[in-house]
């Protein structure tokens, strides 16, 4: 009996500074070729300006970067698999980050590919991270809790200047050309999948429900995207615009198109292969992860997103807080449930980048980390606020800011560091308990990404902080893999993929045997920190709060005792 010929599903993964193509064996999950290329406008792929909230990315960047890594990959392996042949990968999985809105022209094409445009910043995709827009989120939202409290609802009771119409606002309002200029806004993640298939034109495009329903307000029950009156409101302009928005959309179990001819003949990929509906990074970093009920995701990077699904048939509140619940955003059948912090990767960079504690190899991650870890939970008598780039969840304010308390003149760099991860313990143990406040239980945590994979520290801090076991996924490209699943997917049974989800995930994910287990005496020190950690949460970040702080350092202080008695 004849062999059969090993089957391949390619994952693009679109990140803040690079795109990379993971190849992956869709048998068993084996990732046989990676290749990974560094966008090359702006710095470290982010086009920058002396307003610190903007953050834009250049889309040629994009169409540079999946000819090059798709080449990359394949011929990696060529030259490490054995018989490997191009005719073997089956689909095409695409994630990226997100809200990453683009204006494009008539043809579905972004402006930035115009000449009149190419030096334009706002003409550019506007990265997730761009924060310029608060004003506009503050005016949606005022707007829809006197109009439309059904919007604000299922995306957490606050809209973000994060997300889609906040920054589509904002443009119309600094840059009118460019706005008029635009016959529509593209998601990064819509648009990948439809420059790869010859679908960018408006009557051609498929639009995923990831990026619709959790950052642009898109929903069954209200026909689509927020309605043309409703945004009128804010300016006519944009009531006009949603006239131009594609309201149907579609799950990863369905498919933008097929890839081209002129995208095989610029990759060496077989012409015609399926590619999956677009989603965000996190989102398929989950699948990629195994996610299923009671399993909740933290991808933990620059920021963390953190993710849940809920089977349709079972009961579900609305969540205040919540990044989103949206019915099929991250697995067809299933709610997602989005949730994170705005930062996490980036606040620990920020104190070894810009702060530059002892200077050289004194103060890199790896010293802080070893130095931070000989300390006691509290024996620094620090205690800080993870909002260096404000709160995503669960207060979604973008006008917070970082604190550190507790600082003496002895305070050293170590207890700093280690501040500032238990900082972000705190903020993520936040998010747990708010979706256990609602009903959604977590049974169990797994971590993916770079800070997972290669610190530790920071898991085990996070098993103290939660008093709860920290797994790792087995893979450390879950993004991709999930994407590579999703192309696996709509390849079908039939080419050699997968006709559900779960098979599929069953066969391609899984865990590393290392487990972190919270340390009980550790985490009894922890549940006091965590409280005064709420008192300054409550006190800084809602309007409600009343109280005295007066008791906040004297606190800081007996732990700080106790710990070093």
């Amino acid at each position: 009996m004849k062999k059969r010929s090993p089957k391949y599903s390619l994952g693009l993964d679109y990140g803040t500074n690079s795109v990379r193509a993971l190849l992956v064996n869709v048998a068993d999950g084996r990732e046989v070729a990676t290749a990974v290329w560094n966008y090359e406008h702006g710095k470290e792929g982010v086009l920058l300006s002396a307003d610190p909230n903007l953050a834009r990315q250049h889309p040629a960047d994009y169409v540079k970067g999946a000819e090059v890594t798709i080449q990359d990959a394949l011929a990696i392996a060529k030259k490490t698999v054995r018989g490997f042949k191009p005719e073997q990968v089956i689909g095409i999985g695409v994630d990226t980050t997100g809200s990453t809105p683009i204006p494009v022209d008539a043809r579905g094409v972004p402006l930035a590919l115009n000449r009149r445009f190419t030096k334009n910043l706002d003409a550019m995709a506007w990265l997730w991270k761009d924060h310029t827009s608060t004003s506009e989120a503050t005016e949606i939202t005022k707007l829809a809790r006197k109009l439309r409290p059904q919007y604000l609802a299922k995306c957490g009771g606050t809209y973000s200047s994060e997300w889609f119409f906040s920054k589509i606002f904002h443009c119309l309002r600094t840059s009118p050309d460019v706005f008029d200029a635009a016959s529509s806004w593209v998601e990064l993640a819509d648009w990948i999948p439809a420059m790869l298939t010859g679908t960018e034109a408006p009557d051609l495009l498929k639009v995923g429900v990831c990026a619709a329903g959790h950052k642009a307000m898109h929903h069954e029950h209200w026909a689509g995207y927020p309605d043309a009156e409703f945004l009128s409101r804010l300016d006519p302009k944009l009531g006009n615009l949603r006239r131009r928005l594609c309201s149907r959309v579609h799950a990863i179990d369905h498919t933008a198109g097929n890839l081209t001819i002129d995208w095989a003949v610029r990759t060496g990929l077989p012409p015609g292969l399926p590619v999956a509906i677009g989603a965000f990074d996190a989102h398929l970093g989950a699948v990629g992860c195994g996610i299923a009920p009671g399993t909740l995701v933290k991808t933990i990077g620059t920021s963390t997103c953190d993710m849940m699904v809920v089977p349709l048939g079972q009961e579900l509140a609305d969540i205040p807080g919540l990044c989103g619940i949206v019915n099929g955003s991250i697995l067809p059948g299933f709610y997602g449930l989005e949730a994170g912090q705005s930062a996490v990767g980036d606040i620990f960079n920020w104190f070894v980048n810009y702060i530059q504690p002892l200077g050289g190899k004194l103060g890199s991650h790896e010293a802080l980390s070893l130095a931070a870890e000989k300390l006691k939970p509290g024996q620094s008598g620090l205690l800080a606020l993870d909002w260096n780039n404000g709160n995503r969840t669960i207060l979604v304010d973008q006008r917070l800011t970082g604190l550190l308390l507790g600082q003496t003149l002895y305070t050293n760099p170590a207890e700093i560091y280690r501040a500032l991860i238990e900082a972000t313990a705190f903020g993520a143990l936040t998010i747990i308990n708010r979706l256990e406040e609602y009903g959604v239980k977590v049974k169990q945590v797994v971590n993916c990404g770079g800070i997972a994979e290669k610190n530790p520290l920071v898991m085990q801090i996070y098993a103290d902080v939660t008093g709860r076991e920290m797994r790792i996924s087995r893979s450390a490209q879950t993004c991709a893999l999930g994407a590579a699943i999703a192309g696996a997917v709509v390849a079908g049974k039939g080419q050699g993929g997968y006709a559900r989800f779960s098979d599929a995930q069953k066969a391609m994910t899984g865990l590393k045997a290392r487990v972190f287990k919270p340390n009980a005496k550790n985490h009894a020190v922890y549940r006091e920190l965590y409280s005064i950690y709420r008192k300054l949460h409550d006190a800084f970040g809602t309007e409600e709060w009343t109280g005295n702080l007066f008791d906040v350092m004297k606190r800081l202080m007996q732990i700080r005792n106790a710990a070093r008695s």
